[in-house]
């Protein structure tokens, strides 16, 4: 793709020739497409969600869980009809929906194979919330579930971590954006999400203003009832974090009751939250090819 403009980084990277800031190249590369169950309910509901996850990442957060992946080390590369190949075999053994994680450097494609699966189930894009109007609007002609991060609403852990200092404009940019394109998050009888936004924060050690702010964008901005929210206790020490120490440690109770408290104070009553034991590496998938 010359002049790759895909996400907000608008590298401008000919990906055929070189990979762009996402690391990602011509190529779609994925390292694993199998039922995951380690999502919200409404979205892995009793047979699973099934997870598509590609290589490569726009935003590259030094703490990722799924470092390999994001750094584009993972994975095969794959063509747009066996793309809808693999949509269709999982498709077929039963999952609820088709995740697709992190799949923003190749949009075209994905769109293309979703043409070419037609799914009958729901197609959930799983992401960062670093994506673009363009992008987002695109993703809706096919994509009817957002599942988007809000990692930080402050600027300074978004430089820190993600070398990113538009994160907080542009995530909720393109979060409103989603929520406009779909409307108001709609269940079935069974719970799943058929339609709409579920907002992730993960809280990160340390930053404990950042999820206070996070809570407050997201009861000010959205009324009750227009969007699922899911407040995250799995942070867990992964990457490359020698010059963040900070980081290299899980949340403390005292950290998790702030977070917790300020849920309740915050009003935001429709979505989930975590245990405090959910963090781990027994947690991140094996991105060994399965299903590719």
């Amino acid at each position: 793709m010359p002049a790759c403009r895909l996400c907000p980084r608008r590298c401008g990277a000919d990906r055929a020739l070189t990979p762009g800031a996402c690391r990602a190249g011509r190529e779609v590369r994925v390292a694993r497409a199998a039922p995951h169950y380690g999502e919200e309910p409404c979205i892995s509901g009793g047979r699973g969600s099934g997870a598509v996850f590609f290589a490569g990442c726009p935003l590259g957060c030094v703490y990722c869980q799924n470092y390999a992946l994001s750094r584009g080390r993972a994975g095969k590369s794959v063509t747009v009809e066996r793309l809808g190949e693999i949509f269709r075999a999982l498709e077929a053994q039963g999952v609820h929906n088709l995740n697709l994680v992190t799949g923003t450097p190749f949009v075209p494609e994905i769109l293309a194979a979703l043409e070419l699966a037609k799914p009958s189930v729901p197609v959930v894009w799983n992401t960062s919330g670093y994506e673009t109007g363009e992008t987002v609007r695109a993703l809706s002609e096919k994509v009817g579930v957002f599942l988007p991060d809000m990692k930080y609403a402050l600027e300074d852990p978004a430089v820190r971590y993600s070398r990113a200092p538009d994160y907080p404009e542009t995530a909720k940019a393109a979060i409103r954006e989603m929520v406009r394109l779909t409307g108001p998050y709609q269940l079935d009888g069974d719970g799943l999400l058929r339609r709409g936004v579920l907002i992730r924060h993960l809280v990160l050690p340390g930053q404990p203003e950042n999820t206070r702010e996070v809570l407050r964008w997201v009861s000010e901005t959205f009324r009750p009832g227009e969007v699922l929210f899911s407040l995250m206790a799995q942070y867990t020490p992964c990457g490359k974090l020698g010059p963040y120490p900070e980081l290299r440690r899980t949340l403390t109770e005292e950290e998790w009751a702030q977070a917790l408290a300020w849920l309740e104070e915050s009003g935001i009553a429709d979505g989930y939250v975590q245990d405090l034991g959910a963090s781990g590496e027994e947690e991140i998938p094996a991105f060994d090819g399965t299903g590719v």
